[in-house]
Formats: C-alpha cells, structure tokens, sequence
C-alpha cells in the first residue's frame, strides 16, 4: 500500500548562510524537501551532521504523492497495462497472416528498434519529473503541453470503447454457466405442425449466430440505431463500476487488484495450453504457426503491421506509463524495467499464439473430420449410380466413420478416373490446411472462432468460465492504465480530488458508452478502433520524441538518467531518440496515411436476411465522425503552442501550486502571492556562503544559477510553476528547458 507521510519542512543552520540568488536557485539533491515560500532560518547547532527534517505541524500541509508498495505492484501494473486483449486476438491473426514463424523475426527486431527504447523514454520522464503526462510534456516545454492533453483524450476515446470488449466479455462468462453452452448448437422453431432451425442460424453456425443475434442483436447497418440493448447496457454498467471502485483510491486500491488481474491471464493461458496439447490435432495447428513463410517476410506491408503492433502492444502515447512510473522512487531502475516489461510483453504474446493455434488446430481436425463425414455419406449415395463400387479401396467401410487418411485416398482415384464429372457430385473441399488458413481477428477469434472451439473441449463450461474470465482480466488490466493516464495527469494539473474526478469520469464515459450498447454499437466499436487511436497516438509518441531528443536535449536527459540510476546507460538509446525511432516513426505514420488514403473507410456489417458480413461504405455523417475522432485527439497539440506562442496563455497558467520532490513523495506547496516579502525578509538573514559548505554535492548536474536576477518566488527559473528539481542555468540548454 503506498505511503503517505506529512510535508516537511528544512531547518538550515545558523551557519548555513547564502546569498539570496544562491538559495533561490538550488535545491538540495539529496532531495530534503526545500519549500521556499516559508524558508525559516533558526538558531540550531552548528554542526551540520544534526541538520534534520522535521514534521510540519501547520494544517496547510498537503497530502503526500502516493508511491508502490513494492516493486512487484509496480511491475505487475505495467505488465497488466501492456499485456491486454490484442496480445491475444490480434498478435496471433498477424502471425499467421505474415508468414507464421518468419513474422516473430521483423516483430522483435522493431521490437529493439522502436519498443524498448520509447517504453525506456517515457517511464524515465514519468520518474524524473514524477507527474501525469500533463505535467510531463508541460515541464520539458510548455509550447509541447498540448501533448499531455492529446494523450488524455485519446485515453478517453479508447476507455469509452475497450470497457464495452470487457463488458461483452462479462456477458459470455455469464452464460458460461450452462450445460451445454448455449452457444452449443442452433435454436429450433417450434410450430404447430413442424420443427425447424432459425434460418439465420442454420445459414451461418450456432456461434455465429448467438454473437451476432443473442448477444448483439446487431441491425443491419450503421445508420440503424435499434435501441438500445438492455443486455450489454446492464454489462457495460457493471464494468464501469469495477473499474470506478478499483481505481477510486488510485495505484492505493488499483495496485492491490494488479496481483490478481495481471497473474491470473497467465495461469489460464498455460493451462488451455496443456489442455490443447492433449486435444486431436493441436500439434497440426502449432506446426502450422511455425512453419515460416519467407517469401512473405520480405514484403514492406508485413514490417509495417509488426511496427504498429509494437507500438499499440507496449500502451505507447497513452499516458498510462508515464502515470503509473511517477509513483516510483527517483532511483529506481527503470532502465531494467523497460527491458523486462517489453520482453514479458514478447513473450506473453508468443505464448497466446500457441495457446490459439493449438486450439485452432483442434478445431480444424473436428470441422475436417465433419465434412469427411457429410462427403462420404454423398459418395456412398452415388455407388451404382454415377460410381463403380470397384473405384472405392476395399479397406473402407461406409459403415464405419472414414478416417481423413482414407477419405483422401478414395477421393484422388474418383478425381482420376472421373476427371470433369467429379465436380458433378458436389463435394465439399477438406482440408486442415485450408481451416487453418481462415484469418479470425478479434471479436470474430475470441467470441466466434474459440467459442465454437471449447464446445467440443470435455467439460466445455469449466474452460468457457476461465477463458471469459481471463478476458475480463486482460481488459482491467489495460483499462487502469488507461484511466489513470486520465486521472494523474489532471488531478497533478488541477489539484482535484481524484475519488470525486474518478466517479465522474466513469460516469461521464458510461453515458457516452451507451451509444456502443445500441444494436448497431458493434459498428461504432469497430470505428472508434480503427480512427480514433491509430494516427493520433502515433503523432503524440513522435511529438513525445522529439520533445526529450530535440527540445529538451539527449545530452542533458542522459545526464538526469545518470544522476537518476546511478549508472549511464547504454549510447544505443542516444542513436536511437536523437535519430533511428523519429525517422521509423515518421516512415510509420507516412505509410500509415497512405494506407488509410489507398482504403476507403469501411466497415463489416451483418446481414441477417444472408447470415454473413458484407463490407459497406460509411454514410457521409459516419465520414464526418472518423475524421473528428483525429482532428479532436490531435487538436490539443497546436492549440496549445499556438495559446502559447502569442503568449494568450501564460506558461505559469498550468500549474495551480509550486511543487518540490523528496524521492517517493511529492510536496505540494500553495504558492500565495503575499507572502514574498516575508519570505524575502527572512531570506536576507543568511550570512555568506563562506561560513557554511554549499549544500549541493559537487558531482550534481543541478548547479548553482550565478549572475542571474533574482526570481519570482511563485514560479521556477523560467518564468512557470515548478514541478520539482530546479535546474541550473547551463549555458548549452534552451529556455524551454529550464
């Protein structure tokens, strides 16, 4: 549980005595909490060993910043948030569409290349600064604040759609329950006279039909709304309460929670794995994930997708990272936690895609051994009539079931002999290969694809009950991460309190999440997925970037990691900040653009009178709509430089208080206007530096300002709100950082 402890305040010693500039312009890097509004100078010892922090006794102390518990909680939360629903739904469809085995090769090269550094980037500046992304991209340059507001609506939007996947989720595991599963088979019509199967159901499959019509209830098109669906609107209630109560007290409630829900996937995942591998045909499945394609490997398209898929998998831009790493103390090794959290990452998405194939697999040889059944009951219909009972091998009995190996062999002797006339008997082709190859991605894999799968698995509702459940978790897992990318950055900028801001963003999301629970909200999912993330969040990571490379500098951030970590890490990670991840980064958002420009915008509808998708057109308004869902995640961005640059919003208008840091913990101190002459007065009472040793260790990068005028007590060095460590005055570092 994090710890909280009441600001302190410093009693410098009657020798200790400094210019006013010198103490206006240090601060201790010891981190002892130096609140500068109410400096007092007392008479204690003159030996400088029994300087001592002491307890502030006045009400006006603030509450103190929250920190881990323990190393574990914190991890365990990075993992939860990195790890969700596309590790396993949408890593195992690109390997198999990119050339199965061959696609993990460009994946974990941009994996170096682009992950592990931009994960190590923000989980420094979320330490070191020890703010939400506001506060962050506000401290490096506070034209490039627009970021951190970026990075929260794009949060927003994704909440708004990923907790109704948490709630379809809640919605199977509560049907899970039932033997047989409900999804097991279709429904029948019962009529006076006869009994018949729902047509919608017998066109299409049992699991089809019941994701499409029982859970969804889905309209034809975008532009019929249906009404709402009182069954997912009672689930998308019940998930924005479990997020709302596990997030009220922050990483205070939310961490506890992080021990169950980023551990639990793992266990399910190893055990559908044993349970695969003793399945019929699983092993057909994992070969076929790990025969390479390498032909395929060589195409750009496959590069691109296993860059995207980087970048979405590890939660880059969103906030969540910076906010869940600024609770850390300031000498953790966040180096070692950016390297360990990508591989996990890595790793958990390899194991989901061999948990997936090998039930694949299974599924293949079932629907494979069903159409050698049907096929055979057709041949045997045509013996004597169209086929000589001679063509047939004499070891196969119709009477028996037919093996696949059997059902090959006598089907190659019929196309042989009867050549044109084959097709005349209306076969069905069957083929494990060919299961195998249907690419399912997403909803279609996990509430269609794996549904159908567990149904033929013994004690099918035990595995329902866990595979659900798990879903469940990665989806809270990734949703604290995005919430507190919501909450942190503005209860750090606006200094409100986070249960009241919690209860009214989760409020505030589930009325806007309603439009998602209507008939056609399935259509609206799949558009927020598609235009509300993608482009923007690329933009704010390469905007991320640039801001510590260019603007901030990489020489002075290596600087703060060494000073930070105690080591200096790797010149690999200069080369990559300063110049290889902005240049893939703006090859990735360029062909990006293309490809959204080269593919009009789409979306899979379901037609109940055919019982299949059918890909249609958006209506203008629904054009209108993905347009805004960019324009509106990215506008923060130059509206704040352009507030900023004309100087309309002052750079100070951000930060409501001045804020110091002692390690875990962060002070906040009101900064009152009227009190500057009295701190002003008691500040003169210092003697001269040459009686009392400078505080700051000679091997700091935070130097003492010399020749500078004195500065407004409200604001840092640079004219805004400081958030923690005043910087000196270097003479190779740009005003916008200070």
């Amino acid at each position: 549980m994090p710890k909280n402890s009441k600001a302190v305040k410093r009693e410098l010693d009657d020798d200790v005595t400094e210019s006013v500039k010198d103490l206006l312009s240090n601060e201790d890097t010891c981190d002892d909490s130096f609140k500068k509004s109410s400096l007092i100078v007392n008479d204690v010892s003159e030996d400088k060993d029994k300087d001592k922090d002491v307890e502030e006794a006045s009400d006006d102390a603030e509450e103190v910043r929250p920190a881990w518990n323990s190393k574990l909680q914190y991890i365990l939360a990075q993992v939860g948030f990195s790890v969700g629903l596309g590790n396993v739904w949408r890593f195992p469809y690109l390997c198999q569409k990119n050339g199965g085995g061959a696609y993990l090769v460009p994946y974990f090269i941009l994996l170096v290349l682009i992950g592990i550094p931009l994960f190590f980037l923000e989980l420094a500046v979320g330490q070191r600064i020890r703010r939400g992304s506001i506060g962050v991209w506000n401290y490096i340059s506070p034209r490039l604040g627009g970021i951190g507001f970026a990075s929260c609506v794009v949060c927003f939007f994704v909440a708004l759609y990923y907790n109704v996947i948490i709630g379809w989720s809640l919605f199977y595991f509560s049907q899970s329950f039932q033997q047989p599963l409900p999804w097991n088979e279709c429904p029948l019509v019962k009529t006076r006279n006869t009994t018949y199967v729902v047509p919608e159901c017998e066109k299409s499959s049992a699991t089809t039909y019941y994701w499409y019509r029982e859970a969804l209830d889905i309209s034809n098109n975008i532009s019929e709304s249906g009404g709402l669906n009182w069954k997912m609107t009672v689930c998308l209630l019940v998930a924005w309460t479990m997020v709302c109560l596990a997030m009220i007290k922050g990483i205070q409630s939310s961490g506890k929670i992080m021990y169950f829900s980023s551990l639990f996937p793992y266990v399910v995942l190893i055990c559908f794995l044993v349970r695969a591998l003793l399945l019929e045909g699983s092993v057909d499945g994992i070969r076929h994930m790990f025969t390479p394609k390498l032909e395929i490997m060589l195409e750009p398209k496959v590069w691109r997708e296993a860059a995207t898929q980087v970048f979405f998998a590890l939660g880059l831009g969103f906030g969540g990272v910076i906010a869940f790493s600024s609770y850390n103390k300031r000498d953790n090794n966040c180096h070692l936690d950016a390297v360990l959290v990508s591989f996990i990452n890595f790793f958990t998405s390899v194991l989901a895609t061999l948990v997936v194939f090998a039930v694949l697999g299974f599924k293949a040889n079932v629907m494979n051994a069903k159409c050698v059944a049907e096929n055979t009951k057709k041949i045997e219909g045509f013996l004597g009539n169209g086929i000589s009972r001679d063509l047939i091998p004499h070891h196969i009995n119709f009477s028996s079931s037919v093996s696949a190996q059997d059902y090959t062999q006598m089907t190659e002797i019929l196309r042989g002999v009867m050549e044109k006339d084959y097709s005349s008997l209306g076969l069905d082709t069957c083929s494990i290969e060919d299961e195998l190859n249907k690419a399912v991605q997403g909803t279609g894999l996990a509430f269609i694809a794996f549904t159908e799968a567990m149904t033929h698995f013994p004690a099918s509702p035990f595995w329902s009950v866990m595979f659900f459940l798990m879903l469940v978790n990665l989806g809270l897992g990734s949703m604290f991460g995005t919430i507190e990318g919501i909450i942190t950055p503005i209860v750090d900028t606006f200094k409100v309190r986070k249960e009241f801001l919690t209860v009214g963003c989760c409020l505030l999301a589930f009325s806007f999440g309603l439009l998602f629970v209507q008939r056609s909200g399935n259509y609206f999912v799949a558009m927020f997925d598609d235009y509300s993330a993608t482009l923007p969040l690329l933009i704010v990571v390469i905007l991320e970037n640039i801001a510590v490379a260019w603007v901030y500098g990489t020489d002075k951030f290596f600087e703060d990691l060494k000073d930070m970590l105690g080591f200096s890490p790797s010149r690999y990670y200069y080369y990559m900040w300063k110049y290889v991840t902005p240049v893939l980064l703006l090859t990735l958002l360029g062909t990006s653009i293309i490809q959204l420009g080269m593919t009009p915008p789409s979306y899979s509808a379901w037609i109940k009178e055919e019982a299949k998708e059918v890909s249609l057109s958006y209506p203008p308004w629904g054009l209108a709509v993905c347009v805004s869902l960019v324009v509106m995640a990215v506008l923060p961005v130059p509206v704040i430089f352009l507030l900023r640059y004309f100087n309309i919003m002052d750079d100070s208008a951000a930060g409501l208080s001045a804020v110091s840091y002692r390690k875990a913990r962060i002070i906040k101190e009101s900064v009152r206007r009227e009190e500057d002459d009295d701190d002003d007065a008691s500040l003169l009472n210092a003697k001269t530096p040459s009686q009392a040793p400078s505080p700051m260790p000679p091997n700091s990068i935070y130097r003492k300002q010399s020749g500078c005028p004195l500065p407004d007590v409200n604001t840092a060095p640079n004219g805004r709100y400081g958030i923690g460590y005043l910087m000196a005055d270097m003479p190779d570092m740009p005003e916008s950082d200070l």
